[in-house]
């Protein structure tokens, strides 16, 4: 274990030290005495130039209207489909039992709807 740290030591060492670094350079910048400064003073006004010409005013011819175009044809009506035969009528149910008349005393019990 401590080769191993040691010798990775090492190895960054080695592996650093050939990286390669920029040389900062300093010139010296001598002390030379700046040129005097000319100021340039503007002279008098020329005389105006001519005016130029007006333009040509007049426009261009319009162009031809293009030819409108056919209309196209109108497609044909689809068939009419075939309608059904309708259905035959049901059998109608038989008359259910006549109930049995109450008693007197007996008692009525409603059962309630189931809840949902």
């Amino acid at each position: 274990m401590n080769r191993s740290i040691a010798l990775s030591l090492a190895a960054t060492a080695f592996v650093l030290a050939a990286c390669d670094r920029p040389t900062t350079v300093v010139t010296p910048t001598p002390a030379v005495i700046p040129a005097p400064t000319v100021i340039a003073v503007p002279g008098p006004a020329g005389a105006t130039g001519a005016t130029g010409a007006t333009g040509d005013t007049a426009k261009g011819e319009t162009g031809a209207t293009g030819a409108t175009g056919a209309t196209g044809a109108t497609g044909n009506a689809g068939n009419t489909g075939y309608t059904g035969a309708t259905g035959a009528t049901g059998t109608t149910g038989a008359d259910g039992a006549k109930g049995q008349p109450g008693r007197t005393g007996d008692t009525v019990v409603i059962v309630p709807a189931p809840s949902r």
